[in-house]
């Protein structure tokens, strides 16, 4: 008996996946929990576990191909030595089995993000032909360069490159429809790049902020001399710790002490019931610049962690965000966000409110400025701040004394960890 295995929604909201590699080939006796493939959803790289023991019959998607949530793309068959429940059974994470018959669909497995199948293919490169210098195996922008410059070829499409539309993906025996993609315009050469993935889902988020909130930024600026001068004396202290202490804990500690007081900047709008719901909790979410667009891990109640516990906490989430081996639950749960442009030389500006919280916290490059101190003229290390809030919810007096509690915390750190 053949059973259906559908891609579940691993995710809140997960509407679709890329399936970056198969970890069975069929005719594999797999046990229950045991990965089956990786997917790349619109946030994180997921393994989609196995429902139950069973020998894989058919593998209906090849390596690259979109699937969308609740499409079959597996199949699993009884053996003498396996049982699996033949009616259809919601399991939550793993899926949905339901009887179908088996088919066959050969396929290999290969690592490779998105970005790297497409430079493969603009190549003229056969990734089977690439071996993987990355992480578990995975094919790396530059195995494929090294690949192309020892096979001879040169960066251009050997033919011009096809996209596939959902239903096309769907239809494992179907090949993507091609189209011809214009390599240049009326003023010179382009490139086409795929609007997929994190990038897609970044733009709908951020489109769904605009549309929504009434956005207002207000700016400020912070002396952070003092507090610049204990996180050395602190770092000192933590030297042989495998912990990086930047500011960022400090200034994440500033903000829940000031959020205690102004709540409606904790909070989100619910339109729906006409209702603002202020969060008793301080769930932070820290912006993170990756290579393949912006991610928000978020610290789980902040405001009971230490500052070298957000240190840890801040550096390891980062890390994972970088490499797109962080867990979904790790994106989720936000009450408010801060983004620091200021790691890569960014001033002040207008951060978007991160969707469907209602502010965000923008930290500037920190700079040495001369400032007057009791009448005398003297160089300070001064803290940009842009804070973007919701209109609709904030009032610019709120956010005023928001700011202003928040400079009071960091201009005087001592009062940060009372």
């Amino acid at each position: 008996m053949a059973l259906e295995f559908k891609l579940p929604d691993v995710g809140e909201g997960l509407t679709e996946g890329e399936l970056l590699a198969w970890l069975v080939q069929e005719g594999d006796r797999v046990k229950e929990g045991q990965p089956l493939a990786r997917i790349e959803t619109d946030k994180a790289i997921v393994e989609i576990p196995a429902p139950g023991d069973g020998v894989v019959s058919e593998l209906k998607f090849s390596e690259g191909a979109v699937i969308h949530v609740g499409e079959v793309f597996i199949v699993l068959a009884e053996s003498a030595e396996t049982a699996i429940p033949a009616s259809p059974v919601g399991v939550g994470v793993v899926g949905v089995l339901e009887e179908a018959p088996a088919e066959e669909a050969p396929v290999r497995s290969m690592l490779a993000t998105p970005v790297v199948r497409q430079l493969a293919k603009e190549l003229g490169l056969d990734l089977a032909t690439v071996t993987g210098s990355g992480p578990e195996g995975r094919i790396l922008e530059s195995d494929v360069r090294q690949a192309a410059a020892a096979a001879g070829s040169v960066a251009v499409s050997k033919s011009p490159p096809s996209e596939t539309t959902p239903k096309e993906a769907a239809v494992s025996e179907l090949k993507p429809t091609a189209r011809k993609v214009k390599k240049y315009d009326f003023f010179g050469y382009i490139d086409h790049v795929p609007f997929k993935g994190l990038r897609k889902t970044i733009a709908r988020n951020v489109s769904r902020s605009q549309q929504t909130a009434v956005t207002v930024t207000a700016t400020d600026e912070a002396d952070i001399t003092e507090l610049q001068r204990l996180r050395e004396r602190a770092r000192a202290l933590v030297v042989n710790q495998a912990v990086h202490l930047t500011l960022l804990p400090f200034l994440v500690r500033a903000v829940v002490a000031a959020l205690k007081d102004h709540p409606y900047l904790n909070a989100t709008l619910d339109e729906e019931s006409e209702d603002i719901i202020l969060k008793k909790y301080y769930n932070i979410g820290i912006a993170t610049d990756t290579a393949e667009g912006l991610m928000v891990p978020v610290i789980k109640n902040a405001g009971d962690k230490g500052i070298l516990e957000l240190a840890r906490e801040i550096q390891d989430l980062s890390a994972k965000a970088r490499d797109r081996s962080i867990d979904l639950a790790d994106l989720q749960g936000g009450s408010f966000t801060i983004t620091n442009y200021g790691a890569i030389r960014g001033i002040f500006g207008t951060p978007v409110i991160n969707y469907p919280e209602v502010a965000i916290l923008g930290l500037g490059r920190v700079q040495e400025l001369p400032r007057v101190r009791a009448g005398t003229i003297e160089i300070r290390q001064v803290l940009p701040i842009s804070l973007s809030f919701d209109h609709r919810v904030v009032d610019g007096g709120q956010a005023a004394r928001f700011i202003q509690q928040f400079i009071g915390y960091v201009e005087e750190p001592a009062l940060i960890m009372i």
